[in-house]
């Protein structure tokens, strides 16, 4: 969608939500809406905690920019409700969005793409006694162990969650009782995959192109949710300190990733690399946009300024509604 013709439109700017991650949404909702506001653009804030049909109606929202981390925010439902409604959006569409957010869909997609993956296995809530201390749980812990097909140290996760929400790392059997139990909480499907050690890069991608990457070294054992929103908690390298051959591999899977789930608009995807390997953990289609927020910053390094990455956003919004 053309600048000018953003410029005419009220653009609703969707943060909030009622998410693990509602309050870093906030965070990165007002960024945004100050910034558009900046820039003279008509623009409304929308939290959809509350009635959100109703909200944009009132506020005649033309245009939605989702800055909606974790939830019916990235998980395809709001998208599906504002096509419903008309109203064109940015970002991934209904299925990548839904696809994305749910890990074992998106691994299996990766797999069949053969975009590269740490080895994984799922686990619903049924078949592991998540009390963990009587003999049923050992039993089963140990079976889970012999199953995965990979050894111990994992990492274990909810199924479908973001911003390293409800993340453990396992270096032992005793551990994975309670790693399953916090992963349960965020709903009834787990993901255990093999913990690899190495370098933690994230790519931006925008509009079907790469912007860059960027480095993380946090201080805390890994890039979790305390070291992504706690300012001086990781050292950020810009670009990645990597033999130009390993970067350009990295750049290709995460490419790959994010055109293997049908993405589209502002992406960012998280990998590990290991030994010059690049190993895709996910893809967020609601990438961070808050002051310590990684797609901004390889944004900027690529030569674009927070505003000129928001109006780079819209621009790739459809008008098709």
């Amino acid at each position: 969608m053309k600048k000018a013709m953003l410029r005419k439109k009220t653009i609703g700017v969707l943060m909030g939500g009622k998410s693990a991650e509602r309050e870093v949404s906030l965070k990165s909702g007002m960024a945004v809406y100050r910034a558009l506001l900046a820039k003279k653009y008509k623009v409304a804030a929308i939290d959809p905690a509350g009635d959100l049909c109703g909200q944009l109606r009132k506020k005649h929202i033309e245009v939605a920019f989702i800055v909606l981390h974790g939830g019916h925010g990235e998980n395809g439902a709001i998208q599906g409700l504002l096509e419903v409604m008309q109203i064109p959006y940015t970002g991934s569409g209904v299925l990548a969005s839904a696809l994305a957010m749910d890990k074992e869909a998106s691994k299996k997609i990766f797999v069949y793409h053969d975009v590269p993956v740490p080895a994984f296995r799922i686990v619903h809530r049924c078949e592991f006694t998540v009390a963990g201390s009587g003999k049923a749980g050992a039993r089963n812990t140990q079976g889970l162990v012999l199953k995965a097909g990979f050894p111990l140290p994992w990492v274990v996760k909810p199924a479908t969650e973001g911003s390293s929400v409800g993340v453990e790392i396992v270096k032992d059997r005793k551990s994975v009782s309670g790693a399953l139990k916090k992963a349960f909480e965020f709903g009834d499907r787990a993901v255990i995959e093999q913990y690899i050690a190495g370098k933690e890069v994230q790519i931006g991608i925008l509009n079907g192109k790469v912007l860059g990457g960027v480095e993380v070294r946090p201080s805390a054992e890994f890039y979790n949710y305390e070291a992504k929103y706690t300012a001086g908690m990781t050292e950020y390298i810009l670009p990645p300190q990597l033999p130009r051959r390993v970067y350009e591999k990295a750049m290709s899977a995460a490419l790959s990733a994010h055109a293997a789930l049908g993405c589209s608009g502002a992406t960012r995807v998280d990998l590990i690399l290991s030994r010059g390997n690049p190993f895709v953990l996910e893809v967020n289609t609601i990438p961070g946009m808050t002051e310590t927020s990684l797609l901004p910053k390889i944004a900027r390094h690529a030569g674009f300024e927070f505003p000129e990455l928001l109006e780079e956003i819209l621009g790739g919004v459809s008008g098709a509604y």
